[in-house]
């Protein structure tokens, strides 16, 4: 019976990824990857853990899987034991560690994470070249970043929290999003994000400031941006940028979630392009996050979608949409509030949920394919 459930839990899984694909794309006899959710991926937690909210992935070069997830989102009803509880209260639960390592097979290997100036909201997560852990955090007072090995000594950090001088600030952070290092240079590009508004690039060993951004290559404005206006002008500063990448051929990747809209810079803060994702999206925004495939040239760029439950495939060179997977719901496959993805050297897609979903899946790389006529996904705008 299990056999089969899952069997047509995977099939659910293929026909969306199928049958979201753009009607445009099958008439052209485009390639696009297909995905298949796989359900036995991650192995079962110590069962007196409880998970909280998915603040971040990443994957390293071993294709471990670190999940940073925020113990601190846990309700007060799924913290029935806790450490000083004599006698506990019961046996269930503990809140997991807020780092979790796991293996291709999606069995934990590592745990860890408390003390120093740890973030008061986690969030981004980073394993470079050189197998260090680095981590941010979104919280009101969160202005730094930290840097561990992959068992969790650690190592370095930069900025103090509470101590962000907003945009113009070089020795701190304004909540930061999420960040990537550049393996050519051992440069970090920070999302800095929730509080200020700029892409921000450090030397990855002194922290020495190398330069910053704003939307358009401009010079970051903490200014007021006022409410969200589809159909006006585009705004000239970022609202959020919440996620940032780095493709082989040299690009700088911004999610810009609240304006539904990704930017592309050259690697010394030049404007190249933009592309808008369901642009009428309200709530948290589209542009929640997106990760490079895993191909030589990195021809597909995912972006997940927050607000409405999507994994975007999109052609990295045009920034045009090709197809879609994901649906709101809470069973295995579907998706609720995605917030966080990651790619391994596989091409395998890992996505990180928030709010009441609480997990992260795994969708199995199936190889390209031509797609089924089907939904016709809103057209992205290149700018």
């Amino acid at each position: 019976m299990r056999n089969r459930i899952i069997a047509a839990t995977i099939a659910v899984a293929c026909a969306v990824v199928w049958t979201a694909a753009r009607d445009r794309a099958a008439a052209q006899n485009l390639q696009i990857p297909i995905f298949e959710y796989d359900p036995t991926f991650p192995k079962p937690l110590p069962e007196t853990w409880a998970i909280g909210p998915i603040g971040g992935l990443a994957v390293d070069r071993r294709d471990h899987l670190y999940v940073v997830q925020r113990p601190g989102g846990l309700r007060t009803n799924e913290r029935f034991s806790g450490a000083n509880d004599t006698p506990p209260k019961a046996e269930c639960c503990i809140p997991a560690p807020p780092v979790l390592e796991f293996d291709q097979s999606g069995t934990l290997v590592h745990s860890w994470g408390s003390g120093y100036d740890w973030p008061q909201t986690e969030h981004g997560v980073f394993v470079d070249h050189k197998d260090i852990v680095w981590l941010a955090g979104s919280g009101a007072k969160d202005a730094q970043l930290l840097k561990f090995t992959r068992e969790g000594k650690f190592l370095q950090q930069f900025g103090k929290p509470g101590m962000s001088g907003g945009s113009a600030d070089t020795k701190n952070m304004g909540m930061p999003a999420n960040l990537t290092v550049d393996p050519i240079t051992n440069e970090v590009y920070v999302a800095d994000g929730y509080g200020n508004r700029r892409v921000i690039v450090l030397d990855g060993d002194t922290f020495a400031f190398k330069r910053m951004w704003g939307a358009y290559g401009n010079r970051p404005d903490d200014a007021d941006l006022g409410p969200y206006n589809p159909d006006a002008q585009p705004p000239q500063q970022f609202r959020l940028p919440h996620n940032i990448s780095i493709s082989r051929d040299g690009f700088v990747y911004v999610a810009d979630r609240p304006n539904n809209r990704i930017q592309v810079f050259r690697k010394d803060g030049t404007y190249v392009k933009e592309a808008f994702i369901a642009r009428r999206t309200f709530l948290n925004g589209a542009a929640s996050g997106f990760a490079l495939s895993a191909d030589p040239q990195q021809r597909f760029l995912y972006m997940i979608d927050g607000a409405n439950h999507h994994v975007w495939i999109l052609n990295r060179e045009t920034l045009q949409v090709l197809a879609r997977f994901g649906q709101q719901g809470l069973f295995g496959g579907s998706l609720n509030v995605p917030h966080a993805i990651a790619v391994d050297s596989r091409g395998n897609i890992y996505v990180g949920e928030n709010f009441d979903a609480r997990r992260f899946q795994r969708f199995l790389f199936k190889g390209l394919g031509t797609p089924k006529p089907g939904m016709n996904p809103p057209t992205t705008l290149v700018r």
